[in-house]
């Protein structure tokens, strides 16, 4: 066994078992030796011709360094490092399954397509709760957009014109995955600490909400709506007026204000909505 073969079984070994940290997998996998063409082709023969899976771990072993490369290239869409590396090896993975030697690339050159793939599937799936892009079109105008702004606030109209015809699009489909850009989930269910008054949960009724009891309730608030309407007809303007404001205006008056404005003393003003309010009592419970 060559020394290269010997470093190879030790790292594999290393892979194999637990890895403490993110710096550790890398250091372990950038002491794997690069295969050159010859020993791709001939392992990449073994491969297809016996399934030879040994041949296929070496394939992947030597191109993992590869996939780290390419995953740095997503951080920026707030997802952790390592799972964008765990779903690019994946997609080495297919590469190797499906490579062909016999076409005169290289594995890396071939490898990148499924690899950008993968990770392309991943940052769609779990960027956001909700897809932003779904067709072929809206997916590379999703990845492309973020590389042809040139600062992180909106484009200007030029800028949009501009992006659009680079990505061979319609300004309007660039202003309308901008927008999704920017956008932001809401929590379905927020934390009682949040302050996210627009989460869904907060116009869902409660599960254990009795149907005929919510239709009384409505009614019963209707019912009374429409009682009080009658009512507060029945009184004089006066009256009515100084129920209303002092009662039923978002802005409510003081006793002090009215008694200015109607020229009487702040008692009178309190005798006449005492009044007032004892006549709707009685309104209501008859009605």
């Amino acid at each position: 066994m060559t020394a290269g073969a010997i470093v190879l079984r030790d790292r594999e070994f290393m892979l194999n078992g637990p890895v403490g940290s993110l710096d550790q997998y890398i250091q372990a996998i950038s002491a794997i030796p690069i295969l050159d063409a010859a020993e791709e082709a001939a392992l990449a023969t073994r491969l297809r011709e016996h399934d030879d899976l040994d041949a296929a771990q070496r394939l992947v072993l030597s191109h993992l360094r590869f996939v780290v490369h390419i995953a740095r290239g997503y951080v920026g869409y707030g997802l952790q490092l390592t799972d964008l590396i765990q779903e690019g090896n994946v997609g080495l993975m297919k590469a190797v399954r499906r490579f062909d030697p016999d076409v005169g690339v290289r594995l890396v050159s071939f490898a990148v397509h499924w690899i950008r793939a993968e990770i392309h599937e991943y940052v769609l799936r779990n960027w956001r709760l909700v897809k932003v892009a779904t067709t072929k079109a809206q997916r590379k105008l999703f990845f492309n957009l973020r590389k042809s702004k040139k600062h992180l606030g909106w484009l200007s109209a030029d800028e949009t014109k501009a992006v659009a015809k680079d990505l061979g699009v319609t300004a309007k489909e660039v202003t309308e995955m901008e927008r999704r850009l920017s956008g932001y989930d809401v929590s379905f269910d927020p934390d009682p600490g949040d302050d996210e008054s627009f989460a869904p949960t907060a116009y869902l009724p409660s599960p254990d909400s009795d149907p005929a009891e919510l239709v009384e309730s409505a009614d019963w608030e209707s019912d009374s709506s429409d009682r009080l309407t009658q009512a507060l007809s029945e009184l004089d303007d006066r009256s009515r007026s100084i129920v209303a404001r002092r009662w039923l205006a978002e802005k409510k008056a003081t006793l002090h204000e009215l008694a200015a404005e109607y020229g009487v003393s702040a008692e009178r003003i309190r005798q006449v909505e005492s009044a007032a309010i004892s006549k709707l009592k009685k309104s209501m419970v008859a009605a």
